[in-house]
């Protein structure tokens, strides 16, 4: 991860980069998106938590290919029972994961929008090169820099290379619509696809100097004729099998490998 405009960044520690990467931590949303990687990678769910006693996180852990992947979702709202989707709760499981588990690489993967106009298409899987939020608005100098919290994906171009994926700016807020503001704001990120998690994690990985790569596989055509939601709940399965299908061949690339050769 790097801090915006242009700061210099201590990044992660050459001698972290030289070294193979060992521990993956996946977060994921909704654990409709999670549950085929956890079949694919043969992972069991964690009933001995390592988070705080009481939160609804789920964690599924195992071995493949020579690495601890690990699948962290934030689980169901107490309340409500549906997935704690959002800014919140994944700030909350990224911190918590990072803090518990200290992985090498964060991937965060999960379904989004897209923008036709930049040339996304439903089943399109995105790597995201930047991350910025686009419902933070604070109208005071400097302020609103913090607030659009822009900040880059670690730099994967052997990666990228080798699965030939596309690449495109990530917008991150709460809503699954977009009000007029939002999408000023989105337009003003240069954003191709939005999500609801995305800079939040971005956030939390770089305080704590963790590189993220994100994979966002597209549902919805936010500037087409469908009605998002709609849209979303009929592409949800068929996209999350193109996402996990990726999110393996990702794992794949990057077993054996240090963070300098991705």
């Amino acid at each position: 991860m790097a801090p915006p405009h242009g700061e210099k960044s201590t990044g992660v520690k050459d001698a972290v980069d030289n070294r193979p990467i060992s521990t993956i931590v996946f977060i994921i949303a909704m654990q409709t998106e999670a549950l085929p990687l956890v079949n694919k990678f043969e992972l069991t769910e964690d009933v001995d938590s390592v988070f705080p006693k009481g939160v609804p996180w789920v964690r599924f852990y195992g071995n493949y290919k020579g690495l601890a992947i690990n699948i962290v979702c934030p689980g169901k709202d107490p309340a409500l029972g549906v997935d704690a989707v959002g800014t919140v709760s994944a700030s909350l499981v990224t911190y918590a994961s990072i803090q518990a588990l200290q992985p090498d690489l964060i991937i965060n993967a999960g379904t989004a929008g897209g923008f036709a106009a930049k040339g996304a298409s439903i089943g399109d899987v995105f790597i995201s090169s930047e991350v910025a939020f686009h419902d933070r608005r604070i109208p005071i100098p400097v302020f609103d820099i913090y607030g659009v919290g822009s900040r880059k994906a670690f730099a994967a171009p052997n990666l990228l290379k080798e699965l030939n994926l596309k690449v495109g700016k990530l917008s991150t807020g709460d809503s699954l619509d977009m009000s007029p503001m939002d999408e000023a704001s989105i337009v003003s990120n240069d954003a191709t696809i939005k999500d609801m998690e995305g800079a939040a994690v971005a956030y939390v990985a770089d305080l704590l100097k963790v590189p993220v790569i994100f994979l966002k596989a597209v549902t919805d055509i936010v500037d087409g004729d469908k009605p998002t939601p709609e849209e979303f709940l009929q592409n949800l399965a068929a996209v999350t099998a193109a996402l996990d299908l990726t999110a393996t061949q990702v794992v794949d690339f990057i077993s054996g490998k240090c963070l300098s050769e991705l």
